[in-house]
């Protein structure tokens, strides 16, 4: 991946949503002006979410999607509408897309709701009012449009637009950290699951975050750490390691540089980092025949010392020194019930925008579940985590 590209997890995604034959895909087509999504007058052509990054001008780089009729039936039906509503978990701004001729009806009221307890920003599209004798005043939300015919679809981009500036993160990875002409230093082990002579998508980011603010970024590996410092002019600012050496690179970082990790960073970036911090507590709660929920935001190949389903376990039964049982779960796969779990750990959620990440942590403690991540985990078990949060007050009060 070019550092100088915007992954779909750092994209404003878009969903469109509503009732089927509502006319979502032709709305979608006419928005992009891609044949995006497959169109028909058969009611339920769109059996999946179907997602695309893309540029769509006034925005920028985004995601669209188009989800399935949130009134299908049946059996498989109602599988898509349960696909469509796990899409609004990683919707930033939602297009409620409404046949004029009828106008709202209790499937898009229910959609409403929907969108205001998730508070997702959402806009209301009348479409097919190419088929109306007169079109009606919007009220503030709504728009009227025409796929057949692109009545109104410049000032839809315009409407989605100024929606997004309000849905946009608007925090920073490490900025806020550093200052120009700071020199960061970033501690990057040969990742086994990454494709050969790539970094990983959080360590690019760091970089170009570090560079952009004009400092200096040293990248080395684990095991070149020590040489690296004492060649250097002058202290570091920051130390940031993969999780995974975290041990080692505390022993040779000197208590005087300040240290944190990728999984760390990007915890505070997406989700909530007091949180995690507050949840790695249970690790020493847990008992004989807890369950722990190991959840990973990709779906890449997994290898023989897999950091989630081989390292993390080892790591936690090595601490607890209890009998506990694991499930995994990847890519958009979060479970709906999670009361067989006492604990769940979480990857660094860089494949997955705010949206998802932030959902996934409410989710987590409107059930009432502790929910950590790698780096917490890792620096908890290897009794250093005061030492991995210093950088971050709000967090390192969760110990006290």
């Amino acid at each position: 991946m070019s550092l100088n590209s915007t992954v779909s997890a750092e994209r404003i995604h878009i969903g469109f949503f509503g009732k089927r034959n509502a006319g979502k895909s032709s709305l979608v087509n006419a928005v992009t002006g891609q044949n995006l999504s497959l169109v028909s007058d058969v009611k339920g052509t769109t059996t999946d979410p179907v997602k695309k990054a893309m540029e769509l001008l006034p925005l920028g780089p985004v995601v669209i999607i188009d989800t399935p009729g949130i009134d299908d039936e049946g059996e498989l039906g109602e599988m898509r509408v349960k696909r469509a509503k796990q899409a609004l978990n990683y919707t930033d701004i939602a297009v409620l897309v409404v046949d004029s001729k009828i106008g709202l009806q209790d499937s898009d009221n229910s959609l409403i709701s929907l969108f205001k307890s998730k508070k997702t920003p959402y806009i209301i599209a009348y479409n097919k009012t190419d088929l109306l004798n007169r079109i009606p005043d919007a009220d503030e939300g709504e728009i009227y449009v025409s796929a057949q015919n692109g009545t109104n679809i410049n000032k839809l981009k315009d409407l989605i637009a100024r929606k997004a500036k309000s849905a946009e993160n608007n925090k920073r990875i490490v900025a806020d950290l550093i200052e120009p002409s700071d020199l960061v230093v970033l501690v990057v082990p040969i990742d086994e699951s990454a494709p050969k002579g790539r970094l990983i998508l959080p360590q690019q980011q760091v970089i170009r975050e570090v560079i952009e603010n004009g400092a200096t970024a040293v990248v080395c590996r684990d095991t070149e750490l020590k040489d690296t410092l004492s060649s250097l002019g002058k202290k570091p600012k920051l130390v940031i390691t993969d999780s995974q050496a975290f041990a080692q690179v505390s022993k040779d970082t000197p208590d005087d540089i300040a240290l944190t990790s990728f999984s760390i960073l990007f915890v505070r970036y997406k989700g909530d980092l007091n949180a995690a911090v507050h949840g790695a507590a249970q690790l020493d709660k847990l008992k004989d025949g807890d369950k722990i929920l190991i959840s990973e935001g990709c779906t890449h190949h997994r290898q023989c010392n897999d950091i989630g389903t081989v390292k993390m376990p080892n790591w936690v039964r090595n601490y607890t020194n209890k009998n506990i049982e694991f499930n995994f779960t990847s890519g958009n796969e979060f479970p709906e019930d999670l009361s067989q779990y006492s604990l769940i750990i979480h990857c660094g959620g860089c494949m997955l925008n705010a949206r998802e990440m932030q959902s996934r942590t409410g989710y987590a403690a409107d059930c009432g579940i502790p929910m950590t991540n790698y780096g917490i985990a890792i620096a908890y078990m290897h009794g250093i985590l005061r030492r991995s949060i210093t950088p971050f007050p709000d967090a390192l009060r969760e110990l006290d």
